[in-house]
């Protein structure tokens, strides 16, 4: 496969998915990619996620009642995998957050009118939403989680705090998991969804973090945050079974795109080792590089099929957690390790920020911690086998 092709056809994809994926492509590669450095410095611009709804990129597999394009499951694999040739792992994350975690779960859950009021300027670009899980002292283990929420009338009266919130500086809504009974163990959370210019709600800080810096990170506050039974997301008690549901779907689109993005430091490396000289030959001509590649390109396909196998049976309706964890891990770790391969491929190159395998070795970190770290996936697999 040259550097430049679109992974192998896979059964998953019909013509139409492969459409989508040019006219993606098309816009990624004249309305984000030439923005990328200066991202890194600012973050990304609300505006193109406008552009994108606008495009009728964030609503893929929604209803078109909504808004949406009323596609499948993998039309958002498809918008995960460009979007992260993009070489913005902060675009991506961000905007993943948005299309697959938050509206999925609102579409899911949400009532006529809940879809009404947040899945439709969602869906155009006109907001953009932030999910609230993490808290200082909870981030794997969920039943530590702190955030209470406390009946009052017809109200609910929110207390707590929740980190690494990725666009909670720029979020209109946030999903927050908070504890509405603190005697029901696993069903005493309960999903809200707390508009971010709410009384009460404090963006205390932005945060400075390794990799990712085009997207906004943030430490909030909730201090006697009120809000009505519009608020609440699903059923009172329902949370934790509503965020186990949206993991599962997540994790195998975000697998997808951590996967893309490692191909693209795979290909802009083997573009390079096909340039540079080294000892009188072009560098990927070297046993050891050309092994080096030959064993990043089997690991990558290999985790590329697995997703695909994965998500197609997750689309068919199966709830193959131990496959989507498997997938997950593998396609985290594979891509750390091609982007740590590919910096050394460099040399000091590699090393420096005007080569993009540096930014991409240091966004591809996160996703061995975010949506379930390596340790939880391992342990879910332990337990699915028995043990």
């Amino acid at each position: 496969m040259a550097a430049t092709e679109t992974p192998a056809p896979h059964t998953i994809f019909t013509e139409d998915h492969d459409a989508l994926r040019e006219s993606i492509r098309a816009f990624v590669e004249r309305e984000v990619a030439p923005h990328v450095e200066a991202w890194e410095e600012q973050t990304f611009p609300d505006s193109i996620v406008r552009r994108m709804g606008e495009l009728g990129l964030l609503g893929l597999a929604m209803p078109e009642e909504l808004g949406g394009q009323g596609g499948d499951y993998f039309t958002n694999i498809v918008l995960a995998e460009e979007i992260a040739r993009s070489g913005s792992g902060g675009f991506l994350m961000g905007l993943s957050v948005h299309t697959d975690m938050v509206m999925p779960t609102v579409h899911k859950f949400g009532t006529p009118e809940q879809h009404r009021r947040w899945l439709v300027p969602g869906i155009a670009g006109e907001a953009i939403y932030a999910l609230g899980i993490t808290e200082p002292d909870a981030g794997s283990d969920v039943a530590a989680i702190g955030t209470r929420a406390v009946r009052d009338g017809d109200e609910w009266v929110i207390n707590g705090s929740k980190t690494y919130i990725t666009n909670g500086h720029r979020a209109q809504m946030i999903v927050l998991v908070a504890k509405t009974d603190p005697d029901a163990g696993y069903d005493g959370f309960t999903l809200f969804m707390v508009p971010m210019d709410a009384p009460g709600v404090v963006r205390e800080q932005k945060l400075e973090k390794m990799g990712m810096h085009a997207s906004d990170t943030a430490l909030l506050a909730f201090q006697d945050v009120r809000v009505g039974d519009d608020a609440v997301l699903g059923q009172v008690g329902g949370g934790f079974r509503h965020i186990m549901w949206e993991l599962q779907a997540e994790r195998a689109i975000a697998a997808a795109g951590c996967l893309a993005y490692a191909q693209l430091a795979f290909d802009t490396t083997l573009a390079y080792a096909l340039e540079r000289r080294t000892f009188g030959r072009p560098l990927g001509s070297h046993q050891a590089i050309r092994h080096k590649f030959a064993q990043m390109a089997t690991e990558l396909e290999a985790s590329r099929q697995l997703i695909y196998a994965t998500a197609r049976d997750y689309a068919a309706g199966a709830y193959n957690v131990r496959e989507i964890s498997m997938a997950k891990l593998k396609a985290t770790q594979v891509a750390w390790d091609v982007a740590d391969q590919c910096v050394q491929i460099h040399g000091g190159a590699g090393y420096m920020r005007e080569y993009p395998v540096e930014r991409i070795m240091r966004d591809l970190r996160l996703y061995r911690i975010g949506a379930g770290a390596d340790e939880i996936m391992l342990d879910v697999i332990g337990k699915s086998l028995g043990l």
